[in-house]
């Protein structure tokens, strides 16, 4: 059986200390915007404030309902559930295969801190669920929205470290295209099928932010070290 030559670990390529160094400031200040953004919706929501927001960006999504469109949100919905855990496996043992141990410890840390905060943020708010417009009420609490978080965390984590490793810019940008889009319509999958509300998604944008933001801000740190 032939075995697959190693790939380079473009992620420990020595880069110029002024690169890095602009790296850690843009990631940090992305941070903290993320953080000051999520505190506002956070205490919006706490004060029902968002209240008004959410129904009616709730009715504009529901306006637009059709059998096909149903069809097309729940196939993006399940992107973002189910179908983000069987990609995620696929992607580590890809990952595996070419030797990528960098890479692969960068996705599990990214998800497992995405499971950690929408545990945690979830029991910490109890919103409840709204009532749904297509399907069952889940089980779990509504703030933020895991989907949201998930997608954000994996499917923009994974377009970066693939983005690294093409050299066709234009191949690049159909990547970060692809997987913006992809985000973006699993958070409005979540609204038009009614078990979020839109700062839910919302919500869950910005902890992706905020922790992916991080680690690249720690990451960028050590190597500066």
């Amino acid at each position: 059986m032939t075995e697959i030559p190693p790939l380079p670990e473009l992620e420990t390529a020595p880069k110029p200390i002024r690169v890095v160094e602009a790296a850690i400031l843009g990631s940090l200040t992305v941070a903290v915007i993320a953080t000051f953004l999520f505190a506002w919706i956070a205490d919006s929501v706490v004060d029902q404030h968002s209240r008004n927001f959410d129904l009616a960006v709730r009715a504009a999504i529901h306006s637009h309902a059709s059998p096909e469109m149903t069809r097309v949100m729940f196939a993006l919905t399940y992107i973002g559930g189910p179908g983000l855990v069987y990609a995620a496996i696929v992607a580590v043992i890809v990952f595996l295969c070419f030797r990528w141990r960098r890479a692969t410890i960068w996705l599990l840390i990214t998800l497992a801190g995405a499971t950690v905060l929408d545990v945690s943020l979830k029991l910490a708010f109890h919103r409840p669920r709204p009532t749904p417009y297509f399907g069952a009420v889940p089980h779990t609490y509504s703030f933020p929205s895991g989907h949201a978080l998930y997608s954000f965390c994996f499917y923009g984590v994974l377009a970066g470290l693939l983005a690294d490793r093409i050299s066709s810019l234009a191949l690049r940008i159909v990547v970060w295209i692809a997987a913006a889009l992809l985000v973006l319509g699993i958070g409005i999958s979540r609204i038009y099928l009614g078990v979020h509300y839109p700062t839910d998604v919302m919500a869950g944008y910005l902890t992706a932010t905020i922790w992916v933001a991080t680690m690249i801000t720690v990451d960028r740190w050590k190597r500066r070290a």
